[in-house]
């Protein structure tokens, strides 16, 4: 590369760095709430770099919190084992064997797999659900009366045990839980990570996805809405179908509970999270109160 080549590719990266020092300053010391899924989790390039900003976010003084969920895997599963896979606007329908699959592959395959690909990049974490420490307190969950089966909300986080976590690791949490008899549910993940950034009074709670953001339009990726306050979410929402609608739902339980901030992001996109939260343009949708 010739001197003049590599010295506007330094001068970019300066700038790169410049810009984002304001924002790494601002939120020193903050909670972020991530929700993983999607491409983000399946690619296994986009893996790599996802596992890379999770931790470059801790090494600058920030509290990255991983909740994820794992559907495309479920599915492939379920669907080897010959079971029905059944959704009712973005939730899972699931009966006792599927919540039996959903703990096997979340708790027991991807939970470990992201926090290995944590410690592989400097940044010790630690791998959750819902049962540990009696972490989510869990009830049956219905969707404009239809019973999902053991499908389940969550009634109460136990902030304790993340802080613990948190002070020294990165929490690495997977969507199950149960109740108070002790009965397990599947729990969607972008709701259990609202939950989470409500209770741990996070900054950000940020959703990936495989889409550029909220589309007003949702075959036109050109339709997205950059920014939106809570008030023209709810008033859009009955327009909002798939799987769309529990991250919009799961971004207003966030901002009514404290959260400053929601984001939905292209978990497509590399380093969509760092772009999102170090950069003056941004990407995907931000969601206010």
């Amino acid at each position: 590369m010739a001197q003049g080549a590599r010295s506007e590719v330094a001068a970019g990266e300066v700038a790169t760095l410049l810009e984002a020092l304001p924002y790494i300053r601002r939120f020193e010391g903050k909670t972020v709430v991530i929700k993983y899924g999607g491409a983000a989790m399946t690619d296994p390039a986009l893996r790599t770099e996802f596992a890379r900003d999770v931790v470059l976010l801790k090494f600058v003084g920030m509290n990255p919190v991983v909740v994820h969920g794992g559907g495309p895997d479920i599915t492939r599963y379920m669907e080897r084992l010959g079971m029905d896979v059944t959704f009712v606007d973005g939730l899972r329908v699931s009966d006792e064997e599927t919540v039996e699959v959903v703990k096997m592959v979340l708790v027991g395959k991807i939970n470990k797999d992201i926090v290995l690909l944590l410690n592989r990049f400097g940044q010790s974490a630690v791998g959750l659900c819902g049962d540990d420490g009696s972490l989510f307190t869990v009830r049956k969950q219905l969707t404009d009366g239809h019973d999902l089966g053991f499908v389940g909300e969550i009634e109460r986080v136990d902030v304790d045990v993340l802080n613990h976590i948190a002070a020294d690791y990165i929490p690495v949490v997977a969507s199950v839980g149960a109740d108070a008899d002790g009965h397990s549910y599947n729990v969607n993940a972008d709701a259990a990570a609202a939950a989470v950034a409500v209770a741990l009074r996070a900054h950000k709670a940020i959703f990936l996805t495989d889409v550029e953001g909220w589309l007003a339009d949702p075959p036109d990726p050109a339709s997205r809405i950059s920014r939106a306050t809570a008030a023209e979410v709810h008033a859009r929402l009955d327009e909002v179908s798939g799987g769309m609608r529990p991250k919009l739902l799961a971004c207003l339980d966030a901002v009514a509970g404290g959260v400053q901030n929601a984001h939905i992001i292209d978990g497509r996109s590399p380093h969509s999270l760092l772009i999102e939260l170090f950069t003056d343009h941004g990407i995907g949708t931000k969601i206010w109160p």
